[in-house]
């Protein structure tokens, strides 16, 4: 979706970004250049990372988290976005304005950074995502200088599926500094939460997948979990789930 419609004028004393700039509604929420979800690994790994984010100081309504999402970032510069694998905003309503879902995320409209960042490393992106190239001919700054200089995100995390490989990071000073990630978890104190890799089979996949869990490395289950070890309780009571009345 996109919109012809003019950036408003400044005023005296000026009006906000949020007053003067391009809202989700005015920017394209799609991504032109490269159309379409890379494949069903990037859709299903956000998936389960979003269903197993659970917060003790946030309720659902208070956490946004989505993948491969416009986000859009520079007031001087506003359609420029990157549109990472995976991201989590806490503070915000989980709907736009509380009422609708969300086409884009715009930080001047929001007015909250991403807490967290996850890329989910491929061929032609891992040096990208890793911080080892430059900014483009144009100007524009990679996924890194905007997550780390830009937007100052918090924690960024990379897992490469091909490896298993975890990489993490947290924002100290104007540096990403590394995280231990050397029990194939990476833990983010602010929330005092882990991510883990987990072997185990997730819409019907087998495999290693990134999802959260708690200071102790259980697991937090998504809604399909509970809901299975709910019916075997039932089923060792003699209870049929299934014929419930």
């Amino acid at each position: 979706m996109s919109s012809s419609r003019p950036s408003l004028p400044q005023t005296d004393p000026p009006r906000s970004p949020r007053e003067t700039l391009p809202t989700m509604y005015d920017l394209p929420s799609d991504c032109p250049e490269e159309p379409g979800l890379p494949d069903e690994y990037h859709y299903l790994q956000p998936q389960l990372l979003s269903a197993t984010l659970k917060l003790s100081d946030y309720t659902a309504d208070q956490i946004f988290s989505v993948g491969d999402m416009n986000l859009y970032y520079d007031v001087h510069h506003p359609n420029r976005y990157k549109r990472p694998d995976w991201f989590a905003v806490t503070g915000v309503p989980r709907l736009y304005e509380e009422k609708e879902l969300r086409l884009s995320y715009v930080i001047w409209q929001e007015g909250v950074v991403p807490a967290i960042v996850v890329e989910l490393l491929s061929p032609g992106t891992e040096k990208e995502d890793l911080g080892q190239t430059s900014a483009s001919d144009s100007g524009i700054p990679t996924k890194w200088q905007v997550y780390e200089q830009i937007l100052r995100v918090p924690y960024y995390v990379l897992f490469n599926r091909y490896n298993n490989a975890l990489q993490a990071f947290q924002l100290v000073g104007d540096r990403y500094q590394p995280l231990d990630v050397s029990q194939q978890s990476a833990y983010i104190p602010t929330w005092e939460r882990q991510l883990v890799i987990w072997r185990g089979t997730y819409q019907g996949v087998e495999r290693a997948w990134l999802r959260w869990a708690n200071t102790d490395g259980s697991l937090i289950l998504t809604p399909d979990e509970r809901a299975d070890i709910l019916a075997r309780r039932l089923r060792d009571l003699g209870v049929d789930p299934d014929n419930l009345q």
